[in-house]
């Protein structure tokens, strides 16, 4: 029978071995071709979105009353000045609380019947915090304790304030640490006081270490909640960003305070956001790793 392929026919099915055979793309190439993809497309809907708003009919109004430069420039100072009482008033908190939290959650995680009673008062303090907003908390502190004139305490509004977020945000990390104690294997706790120690040197020396570990992507959450959390205080009338802004709007019915008091929330928040996620995926592969 006689061979009536065409050279054409030939080439097509010779031609992957005339080429010879497809070189596997590396990691690097199918990484750098998927952060091209990432950002083509990411920048494509970005774009979208500044179209659709820039070109409708609203957006003068809005930029007037949200992104007026002027007013920008304006309330800048103001509304720095306030986010600096911010971040004092985020550090103290945050140790403050880091400190308490962990306190409370060893008292709930001790054993026995002569440790019932404490328990108790650790549960009913977390069960009572959690139930209450912190805003409201806020309130009830900030208000009402300096109402009271009580001798010996003190009445300031900003002491009261940061008081009761310390009080909320130390129910709601205590349950953290708590998860994390209950992470830690019980033969861990087992091998502590079968050499000897007491509940409370098992807790310090052997539990609360390796806990801490556990749990150290869920307290950097805590951390950037906090962060925006202290804004809350500003219903307290202490001059923080936000209020610095409310002022502002209040005088002039411009709105580009919010905008610069949101920008200096972000320039924090965020970047401790990105480090969050990269820890707990640092973590995520350690994990992964021992138990391979």
């Amino acid at each position: 029978m006689t061979d009536r392929s065409t050279p054409l026919d030939e080439v097509m099915r010779r031609g992957p071995r005339l080429l010879g055979p497809r070189r596997p793309r590396g990691p690097r190439e199918e990484g750098a071709r998927s952060a091209f993809v990432a950002f083509v497309s990411t920048l494509i809907l970005v774009s979208l979105a500044l179209w659709v708003v820039l070109t409708s009919e609203a957006w003068p109004r809005v930029q007037k009353q949200f992104f007026n430069p002027s007013a920008f420039r304006e309330v800048w100072p103001d509304v720095a000045s306030g986010f600096w009482l911010d971040i004092q008033m985020f550090l103290v908190a945050e140790v403050v609380i880091l400190t308490l939290a962990l306190i409370v959650a060893m008292i709930r995680s001790l054993r026995g019947p002569a440790f019932l009673p404490i328990r108790m008062l650790a549960i009913f303090y977390i069960d009572l915090i959690r139930g209450i907003p912190v805003i409201l908390l806020i309130l009830l502190l900030g208000f009402g304790v300096p109402a009271l004139q009580l001798s010996g305490v003190p009445d300031g509004r900003l002491f009261w304030g940061v008081t009761a977020l310390v009080i909320s945000y130390t129910a709601y990390t205590s349950e953290v640490y708590r998860a994390g104690i209950e992470s830690v294997h019980e033969s861990q706790r087992m091998s502590a006081r079968s050499l000897g120690l007491t509940q409370g040197k098992t807790l310090w020396y052997v539990i609360v270490p390796q806990a801490v570990r556990n749990v150290i992507p869920a307290l950097l959450n805590g951390f950037v909640s906090l962060q925006k959390d202290v804004a809350l205080v500003y219903v307290l009338g202490i001059r923080e960003a936000v209020r610095a802004a409310q002022i502002y709007n209040a005088r002039t019915f411009n709105y580009t305070g919010y905008i610069a008091a949101a920008i200096l929330f972000l320039i924090v928040s965020v970047p401790v956001a990105r480090f969050t996620d990269w820890y707990t995926e640092r973590d995520r592969r350690r994990r992964q790793a021992m138990s391979t």
